[in-house]
């Protein structure tokens, strides 16, 4: 990519008259001016045979970039067998399902702590990853907003720089949370993409992904997400230092308001 993407995550809300599916959600989306849309795989993955055509048809027809979001039930550091064993099975299922409408980017969780060591979840958690098949979609590993799951900035890094199927994905409101509020200034987040570069290289700015959404912490982290016009992340901020950086790729957003928030980041990163 040599450009940012911005759209959303989940169907759009519309006028809330009409139902959306994922082939009649891209041409709205489109219309409306944006580039994306994260299928959510979080409870079930429903790209099957009987859609797949029609996605892609609307895929081709309006350019667009599909990515998706794996399992909220995922845990790469799960004690129990089954636990685990279900997590790689829901990750294949959400990769092979993204894979069929050309997607290219699945997000998810990897883990928790479990009360265990960083450096030993980590080895833990990079030793099941590379049981994923590579199926052309890069497995990104999502910053997380609590201080108990595994995912800050360094530790997501530093397995994708190990593990060739693994890519970031720096969802900047969870790193906000996760920190008590700490990204409050240009610098702030620019510090942020330091790290990711010193890490990764310089080319990993030409291939972000990146969620933003309004935010809603506390001592513990991460509680909920908001309207960008509620809580204080300030994407401005945040937009102007992927500018500073010469950042590339696609930024979801996962406001509660969808599309109406989508548009007002793509606005304004084009009017920086």
């Amino acid at each position: 990519m040599n450009t940012m993407l911005f759209g959303i995550s989940g169907l759009p809300r519309g006028d809330g008259k009409r139902k959306f599916t994922y082939a009649t959600a891209i041409p709205h989306l489109r219309g409306l001016g944006l580039d994306a849309m994260e299928l959510p795989f979080v409870r079930s993955v429903n790209v099957t045979a009987k859609n797949q055509a029609a996605i892609l048809a609307a895929k081709a027809e309006n350019d667009f970039h599909l990515t998706a979001h794996a399992s909220y039930f995922i845990n790469l550091n799960a004690a129990e067998p089954d636990k685990l064993e279900a997590s790689l099975a829901r990750i294949r299922q959400g990769a092979e399902a993204l894979a069929l409408v050309g997607g290219r980017d699945l997000v998810f969780h990897p883990g928790y702590y479990l009360g265990q060591p960083p450096e030993v979840v980590r080895q833990t958690i990079a030793d099941n990853l590379r049981r994923l098949p590579d199926l052309g979609v890069s497995y990104r590993l999502e910053t997380t907003g609590k201080a108990t799951q595994f995912g800050t900035v360094a530790e997501l890094a530093g397995l994708c720089r190990d593990i060739p199927t693994c890519k970031p994905c720096l969802d900047f409101s969870h790193i906000h949370a996760r920190d008590n509020g700490a990204l409050k200034t240009r610098a702030d987040f620019g510090r942020v993409l330091r790290q990711l570069a010193d890490i990764l290289g310089e080319a990993a700015l030409a291939e972000l992904h990146i969620h933003i959404s309004g935010i809603e912490y506390g001592p513990k982290g991460e509680k909920r997400h908001l309207p960008l016009a509620q809580g204080d992340f300030d994407y401005t901020a945040c937009l102007t230092a992927l500018r500073d950086y010469g950042a590339a790729g696609c930024v979801i957003c996962e406001s509660p308001a969808l599309e109406h928030d989508a548009m007002l980041l793509k606005k304004t990163w084009l009017a920086l």
